[in-house]
């Protein structure tokens, strides 16, 4: 919640309209895609590079997509045009956790569009109190941190293996190192590059 405020607040403060702010919420629904457009839109960056900075960091969608492709390949191309549509980093996390923990089901796609459901109207709801009481909130609150704080707490969450606490680590040093790609690139790129070793070292394990 407090991650939609702050991004309300930030829309109307680089000269967005509260209509424009609160559209991007709906249109976008991405807490750090919509972060990113409206740090660029304040600097008059080139629609172009708008866009395909935004596609890189959404990238990650892709690596979603892919490991609750198993979950759900069973499902109609309605359903899934829905649920992709409601993925974020947040309901990933949750269902995720809960597919690969349970019994797969024909209806567990209910819990993605449970979850899903909830945060839109969560963020939509943040989004609009950011708009109109952003001004008023005070500024010791420091809601900038919000943002980072959130990340944390998913992956402080599904953190469970020794596997996932040597991606997490990974990625964390890779994207230390990689930092200065351009296009934001270190994002897709340290994920990838942890993901992958993390896979080979599990499959080398299960080997032997």
């Amino acid at each position: 919640f407090p991650f939609g405020i702050a991004y309300g607040i930030l829309g109307i403060e680089v000269g967005l309209t509260s209509i424009q702010t609160f559209l991007l919420s709906i249109i976008i629904f991405a807490g750090v895609s919509q972060i990113v457009f409206t740090q660029l839109f304040s600097i008059f960056t080139p629609n172009f590079m708008i866009v395909g900075t935004i596609g890189v960091v959404n990238l990650r969608h892709v690596l979603y997509g892919i490991s609750l492709s198993r979950y759900l390949k069973e499902l109609s191309l309605k359903w899934r045009i829905i649920l992709s549509y409601l993925i974020t980093d947040e309901a990933f996390a949750i269902s995720y956790k809960r597919f690969s923990e349970e019994k797969k089901t024909k209806y567990m796609h209910f819990h993605l569009l449970g979850s899903g459901i909830t945060l839109w109207t969560s963020w939509q709801i943040s989004t609009l109190v950011g708009i109109f009481i952003g001004p008023s909130i005070p500024e010791s609150l420091n809601l900038e941190y919000v943002i980072p704080l959130s990340f944390i707490a998913i992956v402080v969450v599904s953190i469970n293996t020794k596997i996932k606490l040597l991606v997490f680590i990974l990625s964390a040093l890779f994207s230390i190192i990689l930092k200065d790609l351009p296009w934001n690139l270190w994002i897709i790129t340290s994920a990838l590059m942890s993901i992958i070793i993390g896979l080979l070292i599990d499959k080398f394990r299960k080997g032997y």
